[in-house]
């Protein structure tokens, strides 16, 4: 049995013991109670059904780039066998396009932030389980798919419980697929949005990424659609997202309860990504008036202070 030694501010270590989750709904229940696991997704809704049909997903959400995300979740040693069920999955999300906007059109509280394409949305695959065999990579590396590979493991004191996760990433050059992956780069970016907002959008994600060196945060930078993140493993943790074609904005991952106290104020809070945005002006912000703001996230979301 596997050991966990915890050491508070105390001092005083405390042996914490693996409790595995004792049915797949519990399992379900601890990942959904702690969003963070799923930060930039939306969920739609859980154990989706579809009547006798067969190759209908549990659960669908969308992530912040309008990408249809399925989620499977496994509470049992996951190998590559679940790549099969999942591309099932993400061929029926492709084929029924109809019945995923349904979906979302039936969301009462859906956030303003996504906007999908109907028409051509993409599709995102997440498995979330406690053990991952890793020969499930070499299947991953060779789908037209993004795959996140998610293994979560409880440990518990008393009342208290941790959850260790851990994302698996694929060694090597991943094998292009026929059709290919966008490459979010500033040649995507200029057929998206202004192009002189984009050279300012490029600008101050340079800025940022020269305060994380000096800062020496173990942070990786990341594109996508929508944003330019600054990632621990597999949380985000601040950066720069887009809010319209020609307008972008600081985004940092802290609670509501921090973003009141926060210096400079945020422009706003957006609770379904549980993030803080400020809003950029290229001719008068600075980056480094929001080092503290950066600093406060890292702390939280990396440091867990």
């Amino acid at each position: 049995m596997e050991t966990l030694i915890w050491k508070g501010q105390s001092g005083t270590p405390k042996s914490l013991l693996a409790t595995p989750f004792k049915s797949e709904e519990e399992f379900e229940k601890a990942v959904f109670e702690t969003p963070e696991l799923l930060q930039d997704i939306f969920l739609l809704k859980r154990q989706v059904r579809g009547g006798n049909k067969t190759g209908i997903p549990d659960i669908i959400g969308l992530d912040s780039d309008g990408n249809v995300c399925i989620i499977e979740m496994k509470n049992v040693n996951v190998d590559a066998s679940i790549v099969s069920q999942v591309l099932g999955y993400a061929i029926w999300a492709e084929t029924n396009p109809d019945s995923v906007k349904m979906l979302w059109l039936e969301c009462a509280n859906k956030p303003d932030e996504v906007s999908v394409n109907w028409k051509g949305f993409g599709v995102r695959i997440v498995v979330i389980a406690p053990s991952i065999e890793r020969s499930t990579l070499a299947f991953v590396k060779r789908i037209n798919y993004p795959v996140d590979l998610i293994e979560v493991n409880r440990w518990t004191d008393a009342n208290e419980q941790f959850l260790l996760v851990k994302t698996l990433e694929p060694e090597g050059t991943r094998v292009a697929p026929v059709s290919g992956l966008e490459v979010y780069d500033q040649a995507y970016f200029e057929r998206n949005y202004n192009k002189d907002s984009v050279k300012e959008f490029f600008r101050f994600a340079a800025e940022l990424e020269a305060v994380v060196g000096r800062k020496k945060w173990s942070l990786q930078k990341k594109f996508t659609q929508t944003y330019c993140t600054f990632k621990s493993g597999f949380f985000g943790v601040f950066g720069i997202q887009w809010v319209g074609t020609k307008t972008f904005a600081f985004f940092v991952k802290v609670s509501e309860a921090t973003s009141q106290h926060l210096s400079p104020h945020p422009t706003r809070y957006q609770p379904d990504w549980k993030q803080a945005l400020y809003n950029i002006d290229p001719k008068s912000t600075k980056t480094e008036d929001y080092v503290s703001i950066f600093e406060a996230a890292y702390k939280q979301q990396v440091k867990g202070e």
